[in-house]
């Protein structure tokens, strides 16, 4: 999730909340450019599937995060500044190029959405209140999953990751506004009761995805512009942790991360509409962008879902000319690690 710019404060201020500092299986090579001389990095330039949002009047902007498909093939969305009242995850029909309302309410920031693979249901991080909220596949039924202080101090989640049991990793952005590196992964059981800190003093942590094997998980901090990896212990521990990628993003800084079958990092940028993709040794492989000529007035491209079981991909991408999706071939096919988060 974006760290939201100082005039759009006032605007979320005005409305309660904390400042925030088609599907398909078929490949193609359409829009990727020859690998660039002396190295593998590639440019696949996306193509614009529809306009989502408009900038909130109440707030300032439109920022839209979570990108999930469901069982249905529909891609679920969230929309983190969008105020009481309006649209806060929406249902997509990529194919159609339709939208409609999933969920509302009068106080959730809501940063990211992802499904859970023990009960179903989809779950939310309120990135102001601190909270995961669940609500059952058609929007209804909201409940709030976890809520409160977590080793003494509250939460700031910004991204989640399940394992295959259902538990939950949370990236938790606290700290950030102070420019502190007071950030943590917490792992929250399934039941909603027990939370760990697994690693603290992180760099305002944002995108959260295991690896393909589910031995680790990729955390980006956003303050930093690295990725670390954390090997886990098989019991729900961190045996080891490291920088593994360092992100020469120029202006722009690590946000979400998504996994694809091959093990392959989607990383997304705060500050340009663009992704860089990276294998699981560090090696930059491509990088997805929004094509010149229709990036004005985008900002971010914040995250990205790949079919599951495909390879057409879906990225968020947001700023003053509003929240868009756009769609590119990924390098391998969609797996759990890039359906949400």
């Amino acid at each position: 999730m974006r760290r939201l710019p100082i005039r759009s404060l006032t605007g979320l201020a005005a409305i309660g909340l904390l400042a925030l500092t088609g599907c398909g299986t078929q490949t193609s090579n359409a829009g990727v450019a020859p690998a660039a001389a002396g190295g593998a990095d590639r440019t696949v330039r996306a193509q614009k599937v529809m306009r989502l949002t408009k900038v909130h009047p109440e707030t300032g902007m439109t920022l839209l995060e979570g990108p999930a498909f469901d069982a249905d093939g529909n891609l679920l969305v969230v929309d983190v500044t969008a105020p009481a009242g309006e649209p806060k995850v929406l249902r997509v029909d990529v194919r159609r190029k339709t939208s409609r309302p999933l969920h509302t309410d009068d106080r959730g920031t809501y940063t990211s959405a992802q499904f859970s693979p023990y009960d179903g249901r989809i779950y939310l991080t309120d990135f102001s209140h601190g909270e995961i909220v669940s609500l059952a596949p058609d929007g209804s039924d909201p409940r709030t999953f976890f809520s409160g202080e977590v080793d003494g101090a509250p939460m700031n989640p910004d991204d989640l990751a399940f394992d295959r049991d259902g538990n939950l990793y949370v990236s938790d952005s606290r700290g950030m506004s102070e420019g502190e590196a007071k950030g943590r992964v917490i792992r929250i059981d399934r039941e909603g009761k027990n939370a760990t800190v697994l690693a603290d003093e992180l760099a305002a942590p944002n995108g959260i995805s295991f690896d393909t094997e589910y031995r680790g998980l990729w955390v980006s901090e956003l303050t930093q512009n690295r990725v670390s990896y954390l090997l886990l212990d098989g019991k729900g521990e961190v045996a080891s942790q490291h920088t593994a990628i360092r992100v020469n993003g120029g202006i722009a800084q690590t946000d979400s991360i998504a996994v694809d079958a091959d093990g392959n990092l989607y990383q997304a940028l705060h500050g340009r509409p663009a992704m860089a993709v990276y294998d699981r040794h560090g090696e930059r492989l491509a990088t997805i962008e929004v094509p010149a000529r229709a990036a004005e007035g985008l900002e971010s491209a914040t995250n990205v879902a790949i079919t599951p079981g495909g390879t057409k991909a879906y990225m968020t991408v947001s700023g003053p000319a509003g929240g868009y999706l756009y769609t590119f071939d990924a390098l391998a096919k969609g797996v759990r690690q890039s359906n949400g988060g």
